[in-house]
């Protein structure tokens, strides 16, 4: 059973970087997408960015073009956001999850409802 776990969340400042990581446990493959999301107060998730299996591809958000880096490391199976220039608005709880894919297919996912594994989140707060 594959198993997906968020960490490095916490608090900072306004204009800050994070990284965010999400280990995949428990599949020796990377026949997968991943894929952030992220969720605030009172809003609906929403997708950050993805990467497809090979790390060849990827895309962010509109909002986090330029600010926002999306990496993997298929060799021990993890993924990073790392994510700059951090304001008020990118609080929120962010989860990483994967989707799987057929190789070579480099395709990044977007829709949520295609993510069958969800990391269980972690809280990034941003103060101003």
């Amino acid at each position: 059973q594959m198993q997906l776990v968020e960490s490095g969340g916490g608090l900072v400042q306004a204009g800050d970087s994070l990284r965010l990581s999400c280990a995949v446990v428990g599949h020796r493959n990377s026949d997968y997408a991943m894929g952030w999301f992220r969720q605030a107060p009172g809003k609906e998730r929403e997708f950050v960015g993805g990467i497809g299996w090979s790390a060849g591809t990827q895309k962010s958000a509109d909002d986090m073009k330029g600010r926002g880096t999306i990496s993997r490391e298929n060799t021990n199976n993890t993924g990073t956001l790392q994510m700059n220039s951090l304001n008020t608005e990118d609080t929120a709880d962010y989860y990483c999850a994967v989707a799987p894919v057929h190789r070579p297919n480099p395709v990044v996912v977007e829709a949520a409802w295609r993510f069958v594994y969800w990391g269980p989140g972690i809280q990034v707060t941003v103060s101003s």
